[in-house]
C-alpha cells in the first residue's frame, strides 16, 4: 500500500512535458513580476476613480464647545492662525470672568464649472493608467522573451550533453583499441596516454554539458515557478531547420518599448495641459447653516453655570464665491517650462528607442538568416565529420595515421 500511494504521489508531481508555446504561457500568468504590472494597472485605474471624484460637491461640518472671557476690542487683526477671533460688542471690560460658548455647522460647496480643469487633471489619470498598461506589455515581452529563451537554451543543452555521452562512448571506444595495440607492443606507450588523456577530456566536456543543462533548466524552471527536477521540455518542430519566414515585421512604433514611451511622452503633455487650464478664476456655489450658543449677554452680564452649552441660535446661508489666484502666474509659468522641458528629454528618449529597437531588429535579422544558413550546412557537416572519424580510425589501425589524427577527428565530430 505504501508503495502504490508513493507511486502515486511521484506520478502526480511528474508534469507534461512543455512545449516553447505552453511554456511562454505559463510564464505570462506564473511569474510575480507580470502579476505585479497587472496590479499596477489596476492601481492606475482607480486613480481614474479618485481623479474624478473633484466633480463632487465637498461638505465639511464642524462641532465646537470652549471655555472663555468674553474682552473684546476696537481693531483690526491681520489673518493668523494663532489669536482666536471673537464675535460681538465692545463692553469695556477687562474681566477674567469666562463663560461657555458652542458652535454646530456645515458648509457645502460645490464648482459647477472650471475652465477644462477637472477634465484635465482626469485626463492626467487616464494617462498614468495608459502608461501602465503599456508598462505590462513591455514586462509580459520580456517575462515571454526570457522564457522562450530559456527553453531554446535548454534545449540546446540537451542536444549538447547528447553529443557530449555519444564522445565519451567513442573515446572510450578509441582508448580500449589504443591501450590493446599498445599492449601488444604495436604501438607507442605515449599513444595509450594520449587516448586517456582524450577520454578524460570528453568525461570533463560532459560534465560541463550537464552542468549547463541543469542551470539552463533551473533558469526556465524560475520563470515556470516548478522545480526543475520535474521540467520536462518538448522541442516539437524547433530541432528542424527554421523555415523561411518574413522578416520585414510591424512598424518600430508599434512595438510595447516605444508603446510604453510614447506613453510616458502623453503623461506628460497632460500635465502641461493641467497647466494651462490652472490660471483661471475659480467659482463655487456655498450654502451654509449654522447655530451658535453663548453664555455671555449683550449687557455684560452672564447667565447661569450652564448657559451657552448648547446652541440656541441658528442662520443659513447660501452664495457664490470666486477664487483668482492673481500672482500664480509666474509660478505656472517655470512649471511649464520644466515640463516643457521634460517633454523634450522624454521625445528624445522616444527617438533613441526607435534607433535602438531597429539596431537590435537588424542584428536580430542577420543573426536568424547566419543560423539558417549554419543550419543548412550542419548536415553536411556531420557526414563529413564522421566519414572522417571513421576513416581516421581506421588508418590508425592500419598504421597509417597517428593518435593525434584520431582525437582531431572525434573533436570534429562532437562538434558537428
Amino acid at each position: 500500500m505504501l508503495t502504490i500511494e508513493t507511486l502515486a504521489v511521484l506520478a502526480a508531481a511528474q508534469q507534461a512535458p512543455f512545449t516553447l508555446e505552453q511554456a511562454v504561457n505559463q510564464a505570462l500568468d506564473k511569474y510575480p513580476a507580470v502579476r505585479a504590472s497587472i496590479e499596477q494597472v489596476s492601481a492606475a485605474a482607480a486613480g481614474i476613480n479618485l481623479a474624478r471624484t473633484v466633480y463632487l460637491p465637498r461638505a465639511d461640518f464642524v462641532g465646537q464647545m470652549n471655555r472663555a472671557t468674553r474682552n473684546n476690542v476696537f481693531g483690526l487683526l491681520l489673518p493668523q492662525p494663532v489669536i482666536p477671533p471673537m464675535s460681538g460688542p465692545v463692553l469695556g471690560t477687562n474681566s477674567l470672568t469666562s463663560v461657555w460658548g458652542t458652535a454646530v455647522g456645515g458648509l457645502v460647496s460645490w464648482e459647477p464649472f472650471d475652465f477644462g480643469l477637472r477634465p484635465a487633471t482626469v485626463g492626467v489619470a487616464q494617462s498614468v493608467r495608459d502608461s501602465s498598461n503599456a508598462q505590462l506589455a513591455v514586462t509580459r515581452l520580456q517575462v515571454g522573451t526570457a522564457a522562450a529563451d530559456a527553453f531554446l537554451t535548454v534545449l540546446a543543452a540537451r542536444q549538447t550533453v547528447q553529443a557530449a555521452t555519444a564522445g565519451v562512448e567513442r573515446a572510450r571506444v578509441v582508448n580500449e583499441s589504443v591501450q590493446a595495440l599498445v599492449k601488444n607492443q604495436l604501438r607507442p606507450g605515449a599513444d595509450a596516454s594520449r587516448a586517456e588523456a582524450e577520454l578524460a577530456l570528453a568525461r570533463i566536456q560532459l560534465i560541463q554539458a550537464e552542468q549547463a543543462e541543469q542551470v539552463s533548466r533551473a533558469t526556465l524552471a524560475q520563470l515556470l515557478g516548478v522545480a526543475p527536477i520535474s521540467l520536462q521540455v518538448q522541442p516539437g518542430p524547433l530541432l528542424k531547420a527554421p523555415p523561411v519566414i518574413d522578416t520585414t515585421g510591424p512598424s518600430l512604433a508599434s512595438n510595447p518599448r516605444a508603446v510604453a514611451q510614447s506613453a510616458v511622452l502623453d503623461v506628460v503633455r497632460s500635465r502641461e495641459k493641467v497647466l494651462d487650464r490652472s490660471y483661471y478664476p475659480r467659482f463655487l456655489l456655498q450654502a451654509a447653516t449654522y447655530g451658535r450658543g453663548t453664555g455671555a449677554h449683550v449687557d455684560g452680564t452672564t447667565g447661569g453655570a450652564g448657559a451657552g452649552l448648547g446652541p440656541n441660535t441658528g442662520n443659513w446661508a447660501v452664495g457664490i464665491t470666486v477664487l483668482f489666484p492673481a500672482f500664480d502666474l509666474p509660478s505656472i509659468h517655470r512649471r511649464k517650462e520644466v515640463e516643457l522641458h521634460n517633454e523634450r528629454a522624454e521625445t528624445a528618449r522616444y527617438d533613441q528607442l526607435l534607433q535602438d529597437l531597429n539596431g537590435e531588429f537588424e542584428k536580430a535579422k542577420a543573426g536568424l538568416e547566419g543560423a539558417r544558413r549554419v543550419a543548412q550546412n550542419t548536415p553536411i557537416q556531420l557526414a563529413a565529420a564522421r566519414v572522417l572519424e571513421q576513416q581516421a580510425t581506421a588508418r590508425y589501425k592500419a598504421g597509417l595515421a597517428t593518435i593525434v589524427d584520431v582525437a582531431e577527428a572525434e573533436r570534429l565530430l562532437v562538434q558537428a
